[in-house]
């Protein structure tokens, strides 16, 4: 709790709040996504899912980040987000562009 207080990591979280989630809903045009929702540093994309393959579209999304050097989670067909309290704006940046190149590619 003491470098939490020292570092300031959640005032911190909340003045980054607004850029995370202009981030994360900047991806709501893209095809696939059919919901997006955030509290937070926290934020999910629900990506619609293949016909007879559940999950298997989160699926690809989650390598394709990895192999562009972001780790992502997922859960079904939903992209999970919380990145550590330490995270800069210009990483929250990096994070979504790749999550956004990697959708945009996706089928």
């Amino acid at each position: 709790l003491e470098v939490y207080a020292e570092e300031a990591l959640l005032s911190r979280a909340l003045e980054l709040e607004a850029d995370f989630a202009d981030a994360l809903h900047g991806l709501r045009a893209l095809a696939n996504v059919i919901d997006i929702r955030n509290l937070g540093l926290v934020g999910a994309v629900e990506l619609a899912a293949r016909p007879g393959a559940p999950g298997a579209r989160a699926y690809e999304a989650f390598v394709a980040c990895y192999r562009h050097g972001l780790l992502v989670r997922y859960t079904g067909d939903t992209l999970a987000f919380s990145p550590p309290l330490i995270v800069s704006r210009e990483q929250i940046g990096e994070m979504f562009a790749i999550v956004h190149a990697v959708l945009s590619d996706l089928a």
